[in-house]
């Protein structure tokens, strides 16, 4: 959620220490090439975003965004809305491309239900431009939050971790296989404290999860493989300024890339060199042709061509000021990001 830049108390390993309004590293500035359409509707509303690439045709590639207060969003890769689902109290949002009859599968955490935690499935007509609803699949007790999906690769297996708001992650079972849709919880998982953002490494099976006050952590994603995370870097004001929100892959060979997370503490993005998860370096969305971004919620990253404006790759990001508009999703261009941070 979006929080202004106050002197906020942090609890970490049982004592509380004070942040700094930002963090004292070195901070690199890029600005966004696009910007989305608004949001319709006012206050903390744009949440998450997906970006399904179009590998025929990149300039066709479609961006979907959440607004948690009405409903889901596509848009196309100049930022214009071109479908619009009512769907309120959709939070995050992941897709895949499982092939078969449904292609492009899209599911969001649905917040309906603030006590009963659900998945909302999705098929993305890609020619249609549009989001075709298939199911609601029941999780568990809870307010579904976060939500990513994972393609194992061996098998193709589709699973979908839903981060409950206290901190729980339900990782369920999709059965693609009849007409409509099902989902079966296969085992859960817990973080201290508020958690949301998320995101699985297919190639590795390595679910990387964000818990807002504490850091960035990582499970084995496989349904029988351990429940207990490993600590990947602190919300201790430096690298992460709290709340650590979205988080994204740029995977590169068979286990290399970067992880980014979103500092949303002092507007920034943490990014660490895979496999071993090492610390590089963070930027900043400033102000250029297009305004700056501040208190991010969800992120996404892709890499391929996309076209002239994003050759590397697409990074997204929700800004949760985009005053005197209501909020949007910023768009940025990957090898811009590198070049800042000299990777």
């Amino acid at each position: 959620m979006g929080k202004p830049l106050l002197l906020l108390p942090l609890f970490l390993a049982g004592c509380a220490s004070t942040q700094p309004v930002m963090s004292p590293l070195p901070t690199a500035s890029v600005t966004a090439k696009l910007e989305t359409q608004p949001v319709a509707t006012m206050e903390d509303a744009a949440d998450d975003p997906a970006i399904w690439r179009n590998a025929a045709y990149p300039a066709q590639s479609l961006i979907i965004g959440t607004d948690k207060r009405a409903g889901i969003h596509v848009y196309d890769l100049q930022g214009r809305q071109v479908s619009f689902t009512p769907s309120p109290r959709l939070n995050n949002v992941d897709l895949r491309d499982v092939g078969g009859g449904i292609g492009v599968l899209v599911a969001a955490s649905d917040r309906q239900d603030l006590a009963q935690a659900q998945m909302a499935l999705f098929r993305l007509d890609t020619a249609a431009r549009k989001l075709l609803p298939l199911a609601t699949l029941p999780v568990g007790r809870g307010e579904a939050y976060g939500m990513c999906l994972w393609q194992r690769a061996r098998d193709k297996a589709l699973f979908g971790f839903v981060v409950l708001k206290d901190g729980r992650i339900d990782q369920v079972a999709i059965d693609l296989n009849n007409a409509v849709p099902t989902g079966k919880v296969v085992r859960s998982m817990k973080l201290g404290t508020q958690s949301e953002g998320c995101v699985v490494d297919d190639r590795t099976g390595i679910l990387y999860v964000a818990e807002e006050d504490v850091g960035l952590w990582k499970f084995d994603a496989s349904p029988d493989g351990s429940t207990v995370p490993t600590a990947i870097a602190k919300a201790d004001g430096k690298e992460i300024v709290m709340d650590a929100e979205g988080v994204a892959l740029a995977p590169s060979g068979t286990d290399g890339g970067y992880v980014i997370v979103s500092s949303q503490g002092d507007n920034a993005y943490a990014v660490y060199k895979l496999p071993e998860a090492n610390y590089v370096g963070r930027f900043r969305i400033n102000d250029g042709v297009i305004d700056g971004v501040q208190e991010t919620d969800g992120i996404e990253l892709m890499l391929g061509d996309f076209g002239a404006d994003f050759p590397e790759g697409l990074f997204a990001v929700q800004d949760g000021d985009n005053r005197p508009a209501t909020q949007n999703f910023k768009l940025v261009d990957w090898a811009g990001i590198k070049r800042a941070l000299g990777l």
